[in-house]
């Protein structure tokens, strides 16, 4: 296997939340994983497009993000790629992360995923509401006008 193993930095990011979504507020939270999961996301082998954040009694649990296994792992290291995993939270940020849940349109979405400079792996969620085409459509087109605006102005 020829990838780089990752010490501190992003890992994953999901780009298309912000595009989805209108983000009211970010969160940090850890992630309960295996030494398997670990090692397999130092390798880069993550995927959090499809995540989203779900509630089980009175805990969080980060559910659709895909954690794929190494191929040179041994056999005996099985974990299921797609499992929900409990977000390591304070009391006091899960309760107010329930209550933005019980607002009409509100969902947790995972942002970045990355480890710090002590090596603890981290996600980014963001509070987002769903945007309708035509917000869309004016994020679109505010990004094409700040490309042509930063064409015009490497050009002078």
């Amino acid at each position: 296997m020829t990838r780089s193993i990752i010490k501190f930095g992003m890992v994953s990011e999901n780009r298309k939340a912000r595009f989805n979504y209108s983000i009211a507020d970010t969160i940090e939270a850890g992630i309960s994983l295996t030494g398997a999961e670990i090692k397999s996301i130092r390798y880069g082998l993550v995927s959090i497009v499809d995540g989203f954040v779900q509630r089980r009694g009175n805990n969080l649990f980060l559910a659709g993000v895909e954690i794929q296994k190494l191929p040179t792992a041994a056999r005996i290291v099985n974990f299921d790629e797609r499992r929900a995993r409990q977000l390591l939270l304070h009391r006091a940020q899960i309760n107010r992360m329930i209550g933005k849940l019980a607002e009409r349109g509100a969902t947790i979405v995972p942002l970045k995923l990355y480890f710090t400079n002590r090596g603890k792996l981290k996600v980014l969620l963001g509070i987002g509401y769903g945007k309708k085409s035509q917000d869309k459509r004016e994020t679109i087109k505010q990004r094409e006008w700040n490309k042509s605006k930063a064409r015009i102005l490497k050009g002078k």
